[in-house]
């Protein structure tokens, strides 16, 4: 019974309260013990061991805490063994928690209570294909629909216990009548590992090469493709696969490994080794496609799942890492990261990811400490040095930022489309520093990169606009990247601020209302809009947006700028520049 339907329960109970007292005396007996048995039934639910925990739960998983969310849930579930709503949270939290084993125990018990729950069945099955027991898992997938989500993945699932049972032709054939369903360019890479797995390297590689045409910058397919053909003697071929996504100024550190062992003369090594490592992968790629749709829940599952059937994969364990990142979970993602092999190539990813988690959790100068000794002992690491560079650009060490970026630029070449943001943020480095030729060089130079991005046309627009420079081509600069990106209050203040800037102050104070609702509690917001009000004649709203900006305003840059505003109005000598 959830907690809605407890409520339901309530005016229920009262009624048969009401009624039971215009029973006769011999009546009101026997129905005073059916209503003491209902009004069991429901206080049960109020016990604080249940509806406690279950409340702590839910607010456990909101948050993502599953650490807490599975203890609760569990409690919950063991005070109520035959509650569907409790079992099912408790296994979904264990799983969630990466308990699989007491998340599969559960999970037998909610498919006692309901067999058609097909998370419960994936989980099950998942558990039985981890210990080899592959007819199990298919006998408990087998009456799972493949018309929903986790339908689909029981599908593939079941495709992989095929493969387990050497059953590699029927497992084909399963997974060709689910790319029926519009499925197949996700499918077809899953398919290449099967193949793989199966022994059949023709095939995989006809297929893994199908998946690299569709998706040939996803790390994992190059780096499968690459594999594939290197193993079957094709170096060249391999090679060119590995050049082709650096060429785009990606980087990987599976990339590199695979790279590495061909120069050496050897050959790269099987990737699907087992059919346990091809399931991890389906789960790998379904959650990370989930955490982009937003479901953060069910993706840290699946990606759970995945972790569970293959420990050894660290690419796993940081896609799962950097799922609790994305929430806030910045201690669980770090244990995470903490427990990659030293010898893993992911290893110095899984450190700077800890050193970024340390800046957020407030301990910037230890995260600049440990990045500091990552680029000390690998300087060609593009993600370290690049990082390094933020975390000393928000620590308004801008020169020492702007070399992190040279660094960086000179390690990824500078000639990639993806090179543009080390200029740009080397740009804004310059910028900070007052050291402006540089910074409009380097801003020049991340548009020829990228000539559309947003980011970069709005930087160099507003401080062109800032220093009155080259105002009507500032202007068409950021209405391009209003274009683009019409809903960034940031950008939206930047054309308001560049009408004002050419007095056409009507569109100014039109597009500054605009910025000011998209981004309410800014202090150089609603300051511009205060300027524009007052040069409009809109003097008590000028006042207004003025006291708004300094009681907002968190570092007092601001304040100190609108204080004589308050008191004199907008004057030559006070107007912002």
């Amino acid at each position: 019974m959830t907690l809605f339907s407890i409520r339901r329960a309530l005016p229920v109970f009262t009624a048969a309260c009401i009624a039971l007292m215009a029973l006769p005396a011999a009546a009101q007996f026997d129905a005073g013990m059916a209503v003491q048995d209902v009004a069991r039934d429901i206080l049960k639910l109020f016990r604080p061991s249940v509806s406690g925990s279950y409340l702590a739960g839910q607010q456990a998983v909101k948050d993502l805490r599953t650490d807490e969310a599975a203890r609760y849930f569990k409690s919950a579930a063991e005070a109520d063994w035959d509650n569907p709503v409790l079992v099912e949270r408790a296994f979904v939290a264990l799983a969630a928690d990466g308990q699989i084993e007491s998340a599969a125990n559960t999970a037998r018990r909610m498919l006692e209570i309901d067999p058609n729950n097909q998370l419960a069945s994936l989980v099950v099955a998942t558990e039985a294909l981890k210990e080899r027991r592959y007819g199990a898992a298919l006998r408990r997938l087998e009456n799972v629909s493949d018309d929903s989500f986790s339908g689909i993945t029981a599908g593939i699932l079941r495709a992989w216990s095929l493969v387990g049972e050497s059953k590699a032709d029927e497992a084909e054939a399963m997974m060709n009548r689910l790319g029926v369903r519009g499925l197949e360019d996700f499918l077809v890479f899953h398919r290449a590992l099967m193949a793989e797995a199966a022994g059949n390297t023709e095939l995989a590689l006809t297929l893994a090469q199908r998946a690299y045409d569709v998706e040939p910058y996803v790390a994992r397919i190059a780096e499968v493709y690459a594999r594939l053909l290197a193993n079957s003697g094709d170096t060249e071929a391999a090679t060119d696969v590995l050049d082709a996504f650096e060429a785009q100024g990606l980087s990987h550190p599976i990339i590199r490994n695979v790279r590495e062992a061909i120069e050496a003369g050897r050959r790269p090594g099987v990737f699907t080794t087992s059919v346990q490592v091809g399931a991890a992968e389906m789960f790998h790629g379904i959650g990370v496609a989930l955490s982009r749709d937003g479901s953060a829940d069910l993706a840290l599952v699946f990606l759970r799942l995945g972790v569970y059937l293959d420990p050894g994969s660290d690419v796993v364990a940081l896609a799962l890492g950097q799922l609790l990142d994305e929430v806030g979970q910045h201690d669980m993602a770090n244990s995470i990261y903490d427990a990659v092999p030293a010898k893993s190539a992911l290893k110095p990813t899984a450190v700077v990811r800890i050193a970024q988690n340390l800046d957020s959790m407030g301990d910037r100068e230890e995260a600049i400490r440990r990045l500091r000794n990552i680029v000390a002992t690998s300087p060609e690491d593009l993600d370290a040095v690049s990082v390094l560079g933020d975390l000393l650009r928000y620590d308004e060490q801008y020169l020492e930022a702007a070399d992190a970026y040279s660094a960086a630029i000179e390690i990824a070449g500078g000639d990639a489309p993806a090179d543009w943001r080390f200029f740009y943020v080397r740009g804004i480095s310059y910028e900070r520093a007052k050291e402006w030729p540089k910074a409009e060089a380097d801003f020049k130079r991340a548009l020829e990169l990228n000539p559309d991005q947003p980011q970069v046309l709005n930087y160099l627009g507003y401080s062109w606009i800032d220093m009155d420079m080259h105002l009507e081509e500032a202007l068409a600069m950021i209405e391009k990247a209003v274009e683009a990106q019409p809903q960034d209050g940031y950008i939206i203040d930047s054309l308001g601020w560049a009408f004002y800037k050419l007095d056409r102050l009507d569109e100014a104070v039109e597009t500054l209302e605009r910025a000011v609702m998209l981004l309410p509690s800014d202090p150089e917001i609603n300051d511009h809009l205060g300027d524009a009000y007052w040069k409009v004649g809109r003097r008590l709203e000028a006042q207004f947006q003025w006291n708004i900006a300094r009681s907002v305003d968190t570092i007092g840059t601001v304040t100190e700028r609108v204080l004589p505003k308050l008191a004199e109005g907008l004057t030559p000598e006070n107007e912002t520049e």
